[in-house]
């Protein structure tokens, strides 16, 4: 990333009074940990299906895996029931939350929350569930960063909308940090400013997306 796309990025956070942060992709290198996971879970039936599962989940980064797994489910001619998308999800966590706490960090992202909790205010909205997502920030000893965590079921959009309420923050004195385009959706519907990490997967969003972008928030 060049000095003034970092700069930008940036000067966008130290901007805001209320910080919404998405994790995988944003936090975590770990969106590809993710896509191996659902990859292995569906390889028993056949790597056509493991194969369209691990498209489409790259597709639609950022939706909830309780959401997508009702489709995959039905792809692998299992019955689609609360039941088994509750143990499909189940196993999922279970291939996928060590790697994702082993997984490495954004570029500068751990750096600028340790610095800077204590003069803004960080709220974590994630599709992960909300349980998970909690074991594996205590776990990287993030926990303190956050004055607010949201995981699913609870959706983005409403998480976001919430907060602002709760914390009588306006709109335009926060600021949206994602990696997808369910990101883009909740800050949208919310009004809420947007900031673009930019990943190998997120080619289609870029193409579409002409705010501000980076890579990676290390030191220039």
């Amino acid at each position: 990333m060049s000095p003034s796309g970092r700069s930008t990025a940036q000067a966008l956070l130290r901007a805001a009074s209320l910080v919404f942060w998405d994790f995988d992709g944003v936090i975590k290198d770990s969106v590809e940990v993710k896509s191996v996971g659902f990859e292995r879970l569906f390889l028993p039936y056949g790597t056509a299906v493991a194969a369209r599962v691990r498209c489409h989940h790259e597709a639609n980064s950022g939706v909830s895996r309780y959401e997508k797994m009702a489709v995959y489910l039905q792809w692998a001619g299992e019955p689609v029931t609360a039941a088994t998308v509750a143990e499909f999800c189940l196993r999922f966590s279970d291939l996928v939350m060590q790697s994702v706490i082993a997984a490495a960090w954004v570029p500068g992202v751990r750096e600028y929350l340790l610095a800077n909790l204590s003069r803004q205010r960080f709220v974590l909205v994630t599709a992960t569930p909300e349980a998970e997502i909690k074991r594996i920030l205590e776990a990287l000893q993030l926990t303190a960063c956050f004055a607010e965590v949201h995981g699913a079921p609870t959706g983005k959009a409403d998480a976001m909308k919430g907060a602002l309420q709760r914390w009588q923050c306006t709109p335009t004195d926060s600021l949206m940090v994602g990696d997808a385009e369910a990101d883009l959706r909740a800050a949208r519907t919310n009004d809420v400013p947007f900031l673009l990490r930019r990943t190998p997967l997120n080619h289609a969003l870029r193409e579409k997306y002409s705010g501000a972008t980076f890579e990676d928030l290390g030191h220039e």
